[in-house]
């Protein structure tokens, strides 16, 4: 096959539900509106196509923040996975910090922090049980490891760590505060004892 049969082939695939979530997650982090219509016209579905293949605009932003989420937090894990002690402090310090640090995802986060507390802490869109059970298998690996003791059911200990860094981020809306990384670093220090 030759590099133009390559590019034909490739540019004749129909999109599909992952396209949508890379054009959304591309727009999302270049602190774009994250617009259900501009995603169907540019991937050349209706918007009954891209509804059935994510949802509506809360569920894709959803899944847009929870693949940032997770790719952020599997990394920050493997960066402190050497270091002594408790790591999931430092590692949920450092994806906090990461969340700052990325231009478009901060704007949107402050802008819109309430309607993004809510969609990341409630149940109904699947992103705070994915976030817990996250972190509940980080803890998991502590505790094996002794770098942590604790008298909670590490389902209570894998809540209790997400609301803390939770409680964090969302300063602007709960306080008025900007979100503190430092601060949830700090507190989950305390509690995530060796």
């Amino acid at each position: 096959m030759t590099t133009t049969d390559l590019e034909v082939e490739r540019n004749s695939r129909r999109p599909g539900r992952a396209d949508a979530i890379r054009l959304a997650r591309r727009r999302y982090l270049a602190g774009e509106k994250v617009d259900i219509s501009a995603i169907a016209q540019e991937l050349g579905v209706n918007r009954v196509t891209l509804h059935r293949w994510v949802g509506t605009r809360d569920s894709l932003l959803v899944e847009v923040v929870w693949s940032l989420t997770e790719r952020s937090l599997t990394q920050a894990w493997a960066e402190v996975r050497d270091r002594p002690g408790p790591r999931v402090p430092a590692a949920l310090g450092r994806h906090l910090r990461a969340i700052l640090e990325q231009p478009g995802a901060r704007q949107i986060a402050l802008q819109h922090d309430e309607h993004f507390m809510r969609l990341m802490t409630l149940g109904t869109f699947a992103y705070h049980p994915r976030l817990v059970n996250l972190i509940k298998g980080f803890l998991a690996e502590d505790l094996a490891e002794h770098r942590v003791r604790s008298s909670l059911s590490l389902d209570d200990l894998a809540y209790a760590t997400v609301r803390i860094s939770d409680s964090y981020h969302y300063l602007p809306t709960i306080t008025g505060q900007l979100p503190d990384p430092e601060g949830a670093e700090r507190v989950l220090g305390e509690l995530l004892r060796p």
